[in-house]
């Protein structure tokens, strides 16, 4: 298998028993046009595929990890982990525009960079793993790469829930609206902690630590409402981390 392709592998933690699959899910339709004759396959089947079980697996991770969220809400957490988007950050995390298999007009339109383009090839690279390894290995690679979005999107969801239900609050009590200060942040680049103070008018009513601006923002909105309310009107715990949906994997992973 050429380095490139190796490199690959290792990225995403799964080596492939039939390398033709990994080359089909790297390989755009124009690349296809531009070889007549070549019998070559390009990866929108396994784009079909794959988009399917991602929407499967993390449609089965958050059922199982938040039972007290609702269809409504789980339908928008999906919607934030699955999308063109967020999954063409996946794929550029994966360094997979390069290796993107194009047509010459493709790829002097800058195709390689592309969301929509980046977004299909990592279902097709689904689709592709599926197809190699079964279920069990596609869901582990998805659910590798996607755990940290699914957590901050239901961080995202209880920071909306707790700032409208603090803005709600206030405005009917004051007539004011909370105010959000970024007080400190520290550590290292890659573990950023930032420190959130929430006020109205010139009081303080509480401050949030996290590993974002968001969880910052939850946090001290949280201790605002538990300074305001009943201890029993709002939740004082995190949601927890995704859990395992199905029995632990095996399958043919790399260590």
């Amino acid at each position: 298998m050429p380095a490139h392709l190796a490199a690959l592998e290792e990225r995403i933690r799964y080596h492939f028993s039939a390398p033709a699959l990994l080359d089909e899910a790297l390989t755009h339709r124009s690349h296809v046009n531009e070889q007549p004759g070549a019998f070559l396959s390009h990866n929108e089947r396994l784009e079909f595929l794959g988009d399917a079980v991602l929407t499967l697996v993390v449609s089965a991770t958050i059922f199982a990890a938040y039972p007290g969220l609702n269809e409504g809400e789980l339908t928008r957490i999906r919607a934030e982990v699955v999308n063109e988007q967020a999954l063409a950050r996946i794929a550029r995390r994966l360094e997979l525009g390069p290796l993107l298999r194009l047509g010459r007009g493709e790829a002097r339109s800058g195709g390689g960079d592309k969301d929509s383009l980046l977004a299909n090839g990592l279902e097709a690279l689904f689709g592709g793993v599926f197809r190699d390894g079964g279920f069990v290995a596609a869901r582990q690679l998805i659910e590798s790469l996607l755990a940290e979005a699914i957590t901050e999107a239901v961080v995202h969801k209880e920071v909306v829930d707790c700032k409208s239900r603090l803005q709600e609050l206030l405005q009917g009590q004051q007539g004011l609206p909370p105010r959000y200060h970024l007080e400190e942040v520290a550590g290292p680049e890659h573990q950023r902690i930032y420190t959130i103070t929430v006020t109205v008018g010139d009081k303080s009513l509480g401050s949030g630590r996290g590993r974002t601006k968001k969880a910052a923002e939850q946090s001290a909105a949280r201790e605002a409402l538990m300074h305001l309310l009943p201890r029993d009107g709002i939740a004082t715990e995190d949601p927890p981390p995704p859990a395992e949906v199905l029995p632990p994997l095996t399958g043919k992973r790399s260590s």
